[in-house]
């Protein structure tokens, strides 16, 4: 007889179907995605959340050519080959992260771990869970830790930290780097007044204001309240960093409007550089704060430069020397006249030309501060030309308007007046203008005409051909040769004002005086004293014989409009259009009857 078959038990067939079910759902239901494979990366069954992660579908898996190493991205398919060593020495591997390519191209971050199946030495159940969600949270996260959330400004960590960067990148290339510190003036009245709500809006507004005012390579950060902070790598000059803050000055100065309401923001500005005023992070942040606070104390809007270590004029110094040529460019500089008075009988007999620059941020400048620093870049010829064309058209203007013709002195550097095509230039200037060359004085130091003396007596001699006008200025400070002087074509010697100061304290000053007015009248020039500011260096002069004069005792230099009213006055006085018998008013009639 044959043996009979064992019998099954119900109740653990029963268990076997239980727990078939139990696995299969899990299988099939479970949000972590589930893979059977082999060591080749061939997948042969996979669950939903599997395929779903990956962005395959279930056709593709029936396709028998899904290979889960195949769809790991380049970079991480090394862990993949660590984690199949693993495996054979081991029949599992730990978890690790690493980024797939789904089917569209795009890429996913799992978690994925592996383990070799239970009696098989080449088939492997695979666990993959998606990270997206973990690192929009952690991206999120770390994002907030270095941002604004109000702004989404860079934080005042992340700042620093992109400070420290710019600096070493500073140090390699020898640029230099501006940090700006911003704060809104009196902004807790809004607070205080119309309410948090409304504040942050206006924080908001205030943050991409800013941020339209400078490069995309720039920095700006929220330091929390009202405090911004601002990194400016790579400039080229301290007025680039003013440029800015005058540009986010007048940006917050617009009006903004929330709820039907017009609020209106002043700024204080505190600006610092590397490496001029410190090296390092923290002492740049603190000397921008020292600045911010100057511009707090000043009642607000405006901007400061950090000025301890180093003096304010280095640092006004460097701001001009970058401005020169823009200022030029921008209409910027203006001439003021001041008047030359005949010292016996107190007539207005000329005017000198006397540029000034009219600077956006210091205010009116005098030569003194400027005409160095253009002679050093080359700037002087320019500008030099542009005196001389706009003293010739205001004169002739004057003249077209009825007032009495002047004379104008104009003053030519050495460095213009050894350009070849200088007398070129100065036939164009009187043919484009249309003044007589008779009213046109140009002068000259010494160091300019000794420097090539026989040049300049060939210039000169040119000119004075024309009907121009020669004068020496700053006479007596230089060492001109008795034998060149003769052979000049000079009409006047200036007498420097360093010896008009002292002319009535300092015997040797007026012996000085003396022997210049002597000199000139031997060879028949003429002789004008500048710089007279008393009463008592004008007898002086008048009793050595002195011919005319100019300085504060008779008038300071006058824009073109207070000028403009001193020959009107004149004119009003009735005197004959003469400009050698006319008189200048007011001041020079009391001096006149002091003197009579």
């Amino acid at each position: 007889m044959p043996p009979k078959k064992p019998q099954k038990d119900p109740a653990r067939l029963e268990a076997l179907s239980q727990c078939e079910a139990r696995l299969s759902s899990a299988f099939e239901h479970s949000i972590t995605g589930i893979c059977f494979a082999n060591l080749d990366g061939l997948v042969t069954e996979a669950n939903e959340a599997f395929l779903k992660i990956v962005g395959y579908g279930r056709e593709d898996l029936c396709s028998g050519k899904l290979g889960w190493r195949e769809m790991t991205a380049p970079e991480y398919r090394h862990l993949d080959d660590h984690a199949i060593e693993r495996m054979k020495v081991t029949g599992t591997c730990g978890p690790f992260a690493k980024e797939c390519t789904r089917k569209d191209g795009s890429r996913v971050p799992v978690l994925f771990s592996a383990a070799l199946v239970s009696g098989s030495e080449t088939e492997l159940v695979c666990f993959s869970l998606d990270l997206t969600e973990y690192k929009h949270a952690e991206e999120k996260v770390n994002y907030f830790a270095y941002h604004d959330a109000l702004t989404n400004l860079p934080n005042q960590e992340l700042f620093k930290d992109r400070l420290k960067h710019a600096l070493v990148v500073a140090g390699r290339t020898e640029q230099m780097l501006a940090v700006v510190l911003v704060d809104l003036d009196r902004f807790a009245i809004i607070n205080d007044t119309l309410g948090y709500v409304t504040a942050d809006q206006v924080l908001r507004e205030v943050a991409k204001r800013i941020v339209s005012c400078v490069r995309e390579s720039d920095t700006v950060a929220r330091f929390g309240g009202d405090d911004f902070a601002l990194l400016l790598p790579e400039i080229n000059h301290p007025e680039d960093a003013a440029r800015v803050a005058r540009h986010i000055q007048e940006c917050l100065s617009a009006p903004f409007n929330f709820d039907e309401q017009e609020l209106f923001l002043t700024s204080s500005i505190g600006i610092s550089f590397n490496p001029v005023d410190a090296k390092d992070a923290v002492s740049l942040l603190k000397s921008a704060g020292t600045a911010l606070n100057r511009a707090k104390e000043l009642d607000g809007n405006n901007y400061q430069f950090y000025t301890a270590g180093r003096t304010t004029k280095a640092l006004r110094q460097l701001v001009l020397e970058n401005n020169l040529r823009p200022g030029l460019e921008r209409d910027e500089f203006i001439i003021h006249y001041q008047p030359q008075v005949n010292i016996q009988s107190f007539q207005l007999v000329a005017m000198e030309a006397l540029v000034r620059w009219e600077h956006p941020a210091l205010g009116l400048l005098h030569p003194s501060e400027f005409i160095g620093l253009a002679e050093d870049s080359g700037l002087i010829v320019s500008i030099g030309e542009w005196v001389l064309r706009t003293a010739c058209l205001q004169s002739k203007a004057w003249q077209d308007s009825g007032f009495d013709p002047l004379r104008v002195a104009v003053n030519l550097s050495a460095r213009q007046f050894q350009q070849p095509g200088l007398v070129e230039s100065v036939t164009q200037i009187l043919k484009d203008t249309g003044l007589n060359p008779t009213f046109l004085e140009l002068e000259l130091t010494e160091g300019s005409i000794m420097k090539d003396p026989n040049q300049a007596i060939r210039k000169l001699y040119e000119l004075k051909a024309m009907g121009i006008h020669i004068s020496v200025d700053d006479f007596g400070t230089g060492y001109s040769s008795l034998n060149y002087l003769k052979r000049f074509p000079i009409d006047t010697l200036k007498v420097d004002q360093s010896f008009v100061k002292d002319i009535n304290t300092d015997p040797d000053n007026e012996a000085i005086v003396s022997a210049i007015i002597t000199l000139a009248h031997a060879l028949k020039l003429n002789v004008i004293a500048e710089g007279v500011e008393t009463h008592q260096q004008l007898e002086s002069l008048r009793a050595l014989k002195c011919d005319e004069a100019q300085g504060l005792l008779f008038s300071r230099p006058l824009a073109v409009a207070e000028f403009t009213d001193l020959l009107a006055e004149r004119l009003s006085l009735g005197i004959p259009k003469d400009y050698t018998t006319t008189q200048l008013p007011s001041l020079l009639n009391v001096l006149q009857q002091q003197f009579s």
